[in-house]
Order: C-alpha cells, then structure tokens, then sequence
C-alpha cells in the first residue's frame, strides 16, 4: 500500500503571519518614536526662537559658566535623561538663544546629572550586606569619570577654550544644509510643527507663544527617548547579557568598543550603566571590566545629540553650525575623558579604586549610599547654584 502524502503543516503559514507581525511591531514601536523626536526636535527650536530674553533669560540674567554647569547637572539628575538635556540645549543653541560658552558647560553637567540613574539602581541591593557595596561602586564609577573629565576639559575650556574651538572646526567641517532632501523622508514633520506653533498665536507672541509649544516639545523629547530606549533595550540589551565575558568583556577595547555600540543603539547611557551594576553586584563582571564599557557608554549616548543637530541644520533655522558645533562638543567631552583615562592600565585603575573606597564606606553604613545620592546629585549643585547666581 503507498505511503500517503505528507501534508505540509497547516501551522507554516500561521507562523509566517506572526513572524511578519511581530517584525512590523518592532520596526513601529521604533519609527514612531523617531517621528515624535524628529517632530519634538522641530517644536522645541521653533519655540526658543520665540523668546526676547534669550540664555540669560532662560539662565537667570546670568552668564556664569559655573552657573550653567550646576544647571545642567540638576536638571539631568531630575529628568534621569542627558540624551534629553543635550537635544534641549541643541534646539536652544540653534534657535540663537544660547551661546556655546554656556551651552558647553550645560552639556558637562548634564553628562555627570544622568549619572544618577544607576546610582538609583545600586540602593535596589541595599538589603544585600555583599551585593550593596560593588553595585555603589559601578554606580559611582560613571560619576567618577565623568568628574574627572569635566574637571579636567572645563579648566582648559574656561581658560583657553579648546573645547569650542574644536567644535567650531568640526562643524564647518560637515554642511548640515547638504542633507534637505531628508526633509521629505519625515511627511513634513517641520510644516506641522511650525503650523501647531501658529496656532498658539498671541496679541503678545503674534508667531506663536512658547510657553505652549515648548512644553509639549520637551516632553515628547523626553517620551520619545523613553519608547525608543525601551524597545531598544528589549531587542539589544537581552543577547548581550547572554555573552558577558566571553564577547563582551574579554578585554578592556572589547568591552570600550562594546559600550559604545549598545548605548548608540539605545540611545541612552542610563540604562547601558544601569546594567552593568547589577552584573558587577552579583559577581559576573568585576568593577575593572565594567570600567572600559562604561566609558564606551558615554561615547554612545553622543549620537542623540548629534542626531538632533544634524536634523535641526536641515530645517535651516538661525544658527545650525552652532546646533552641530555643540553636538560635536559633546562627543569631543565624553572622547577626550576616554584619551585620558583608557589607554593606560594604571591611569585607569584611579577611578576603579576610588569607587572601590566608596563602596567600603557603604559596606561600614548603607546609608552612606542614601547620603551620596541626595548629597552629590540635588543638594550640592543645588547650593551651588545659588552661590553663582
């Protein structure tokens, strides 16, 4: 008797429709987000341009690159976001409203602010006597060389302006007006974005009123790098975790090169660290392999910064070789931290130590961590920025 044919399984075309399924959702759950930040950057530097006052308005009447530092530390330690802050002050500097002599110190502090988010993460093993100790010690590690770098670049930025001289060059390097044909890409995000401008229209803002705009455009910036983040990290973050050691830290350029193209792709150095604390805690990764992929990570959050200002030269607003120059100024913050510290063993095994000295302090009372968090991140820069205004 024959054998009868075999039927092909009635699941194949079932399962074909959920795998394309799922493809479109993931590439939605990601263009989405890229439209509200596109559409957010848009708004957000329609709207500085509104204002009379400008940065000394918006700062206080105030020119202090001390006092913009300070700022920019706490605002970021508020919103837990530097990808945020930099693509603000991005908007704010290509508006004119904002020179780079305040926006680059605004941009260091942001860089130490966003910090907090894993520090944040490490007071989750305080109830753990041996894990407590090293998670505030890869907490505190990105606080560190962020410190460290900041204190170094703004002496030599302060007093010879290095840093925006070689933003400056950067971007008269690169023509952000070459790339209008992106324009059409975005189903003219720029037109609905002015149109919803005009349409706050005042006897006092006969253009449109800032005071409206801005607000929804900072905080679809915010959403938008929180949705992208989070898909992001779902699709990322989860097969990096199943290769630590063996793909990741091996060996310190490994794990540099490996920081930096996890946090560009999720667009958020917050969660990259955050992720390393809980590793370096429960013992799979220790603190000096950990380092070398933090330093990756702040390399890596520059790309939204960059992003922002290249699609703010395409709109042709005032200054958009300023809005490139100060993304450039971001990269070059977070890069030159990298030079200093990375190539040498013993050079960078100064930050592992010192965080390795706080984390026994918190091993001695848990709440010397509870102390660093509010200390360091709300009350000190508070204080300080009363003191410079």
């Amino acid at each position: 008797m024959p054998p009868k044919p075999q039927t092909p399984p009635k699941t194949s075309q079932s399962a074909f429709f959920a795998r394309s399924w799922k493809t479109l959702s993931v590439i939605g759950r990601v263009i989405i987000p890229v439209f509200l930040f596109l559409f957010s950057i848009y708004l957000v530097g329609g709207s500085f341009k509104l204002f009379e006052g400008g940065a000394e308005e918006l700062l206080g009447h105030s020119k202090n690159p001390f006092l913009a530092f300070f700022i920019g530390m706490l605002a970021t330690a508020l919103i837990q976001s530097s990808s945020t802050t930099t693509a603000s002050i991005v908007a704010l500097v290509a508006a004119g409203k904002l020179g780079l002599v305040l926006a680059i110190p605004f941009v260091m502090g942001a860089n130490i602010g966003t910090a907090i988010t894993s520090t944040i993460v490490a007071l989750g093993h305080i109830g753990n006597a041996r894990e407590y100790p090293r998670a505030i010690s890869a907490a505190s590690l990105h606080d560190i060389f962020n410190v460290i770098t900041a204190v170094f670049l703004f002496i030599l930025e302060y007093f010879f302006g290095i840093l925006s001289s070689l933003s400056i060059s950067l971007s008269q390097a690169v023509n952000p007006q070459e790339i209008d044909m992106l324009d059409g890409l975005f189903f003219y995000l720029k037109d609905i974005s002015h149109y919803l401008i005009s349409l706050t229209a005042t006897a006092s803002f006969p253009k449109g009123s800032p005071w409206i705009c801005l607000p929804i455009g900072l905080t679809g910036l915010f959403l938008s790098i929180r949705f992208l983040t989070y898909t992001l990290k779902s699709l990322v973050i989860g097969k990096i975790e199943q290769n630590l050691n063996r793909y990741i830290f091996l060996f310190p350029l490994q794990s540099l090169f490996w920081g930096f193209i996890t946090t560009a792709a999720v667009q958020s150095s917050s969660v990259t660290t955050s992720l390393i604390v809980p590793l370096v805690a429960t013992g799979k990764v220790s603190l000096k392999r950990a380092f070398p992929f933090i330093m990756g990570a702040n390399i890596g959050t520059t790309t939204t910064a960059v992003f922002a200002a290249i699609f703010i030269g395409s709109e042709q607003i005032v200054d958009s070789s300023a809005a490139l120059a100060i993304a450039f100024a971001h990269f070059l913050f977070n890069f030159a931290g990298v030079l200093l510290l990375f190539p040498f063993a013993k050079i960078r095994d100064f930050p592992v130590i010192l965080a390795e000295k706080l984390g026994s302090l918190c091993f001695r009372n848990r709440l010397y961590g509870v102390v660093y968090i509010v200390g360091f991140f709300f009350i000190l820069p508070g204080l300080l920025i009363i003191l410079f205004r």
